[in-house]
């Protein structure tokens, strides 16, 4: 299967699970033991604003390779004009774009990759 052709938004489907387990075990090694916790430092990673603030950080500070770039703004292109009512849909765009390149990456086997990814977004 050619990863490059798969739909972007298949991507970012598989990409959100694994960003959201790097955060998870991110948070529970900084020793919070609470569930309520948990969820509520997550959003300082996992919310779509989040998420597009980190991506839009690597694009501008050259982080990305070319082929990188190229899957973020597929996602970021997409057609579909759904959002969350809690932002505007050019930021869940770009968070898709970031969790359309984790799935790209993860897909791929490229978890080196991912990690430095996560390092710069968990710093």
């Amino acid at each position: 299967m050619n990863l490059l052709e798969l739909n972007v938004l298949v991507l970012a489907y598989m990409g959100d699970s694994i960003y959201e387990k790097y955060v998870r075990e991110k948070l529970i090694r900084d020793g919070i033991g609470n569930v309520n916790d948990l969820q509520s430092k997550s959003i300082m990673y996992v919310s779509a604003k989040a998420q597009a603030k980190y991506i839009q950080e690597m694009i501008d500070n050259g982080m990305l390779e070319d082929f990188e770039k190229n899957i973020v703004k597929r996602a970021r292109n997409n057609r579909s004009n759904s959002h969350p009512k809690n932002c505007d849909i050019i930021t869940y765009k770009y968070a898709t774009g970031l969790e359309a390149l984790i799935g790209y990456l993860y897909l791929s086997g490229n978890n080196n990759r991912i990690d430095e990814i996560m390092n710069y977004i968990l710093r």
